[in-house]
């Protein structure tokens, strides 16, 4: 009998859900399963690195690799996974565009480490330590990975073939490109987006439009929100005029606003730059006749402010793909 193509997914600094996705194929994973050889998958597999090292190059056939470069750890497996993969995903949108782990690049390691390790009373730490590269006990030295001043995409890191948004991808993506594997089909060109469209969410959002303006912004708990009217027009900031479609709109269809998991549309290279450029144009800043510019800036200071948290907002999931970076960086 013919090898089947080797299939890996890989976890890197993220929060596993993409793997959990992968299960959410139902009973097609017995397709999956007849059809590819999953040889490594550290959440689901007892495959060791010793053995993804020992295979040839090129042998995996396609690599779902998840997750941002935050650790020396996480680019070594980046590292090793294109050399020995024919294909490699940038899986979800953390590889993709930093996700919720790039947050971490507006504040200095140390002072997140601070943070985590030195912060109140739940916290267990009476010699006042952080953590070390090496740490010896009396079975030996012990080593963590080293920490990286900021996150980064994977494809910052390494070549990468496609791109495959969502937190996590929906199941019709995952069994798209396990299809296409199965059926021999032609995939799109290199640096593709696969299993999402050009447009965006407010593309596929079925709720009004009216072009009313925006006040003042409100978190969800403060407002219950009209079923039919947009989001946003509500004055809840949803990201789905400036997130790429393909998810069929789910949060906004049980009354939550889009958080932007699916990352920039097509030809936007900043998401939070589109985001603030698009709300630019929709504030409520009343008449502006019989007001001066200092005036006018007060009144939008007034409602941006009213925003709880820009960067946590339009940066989500794509500060490392974003022109900003980050502070560290």
């Amino acid at each position: 009998m013919a090898q089947k193509p080797k299939l890996s997914v890989y976890w890197a600094s993220s929060c596993g859900g993409c793997e959990i996705a992968l299960i959410n194929l139902h009973e097609r994973i017995l397709d999956v399963d007849a059809a590819l050889d999953f040889v490594f998958c550290p959440c689901l597999l007892d495959t060791k690195k010793k053995d993804v090292e020992a295979m040839p190059d090129k042998s995996i056939a396609v690599t779902l690799f998840n997750g941002a470069i935050g650790s020396s750890d996480n680019q070594e497996m980046a590292y090793l996974l294109r050399r020995k993969s024919q294909l490699l995903f940038a899986f979800g949108a953390c590889s993709w565009q930093g996700g919720i782990p790039a947050l971490a690049n507006f504040q200095h390691r140390a002072e997140y480490l601070e943070a985590i390790y030195r912060p109140g009373p739940p916290l267990a730490n009476p010699d006042d330590a952080l953590p070390a590269l090496q740490t010896k006990v009396a079975e030996g030295e012990l080593e963590l990975p080293a920490l990286f001043d900021s996150v980064k995409a994977l494809d910052e890191v390494v070549d990468v073939d496609y791109f495959v948004p969502g937190c996590p991808p929906e199941p019709h993506q995952i069994w798209g490109i396990v299809e296409a594997l199965i059926a021999g089909k032609t995939l799109p060109p290199k640096g593709s987006v696969i299993g999402a469209g050009t447009s965006t969410v407010c593309e596929e959002c079925r709720r009004k439009k009216s072009g009313k303006r925006i006040a003042r912004f409100r978190r969800t708990y403060e407002v219950q929100p009209d079923p039919d009217t947009c989001l946003l027009e509500q004055g809840i900031a949803c990201m789905g005029i400036a997130t790429r479609e393909g998810c069929g709109a789910l949060c906004p269809m049980v009354n939550m606003p889009c958080i932007g998991c699916y990352g920039p549309p097509e030809g936007t290279r900043d998401q939070g730059a589109k985001m603030v450029a698009a709300l630019g144009s929709v504030l409520d800043v009343g008449k502006y006749s019989g007001m001066n510019e200092h005036q006018v800036a007060q009144k939008a200071d007034a409602v941006w402010d009213s925003l709880a948290d820009c960067v946590g907002t339009f940066y989500k999931f794509s500060v490392a793909g974003s022109i900003l970076k980050g502070r560290s960086r």
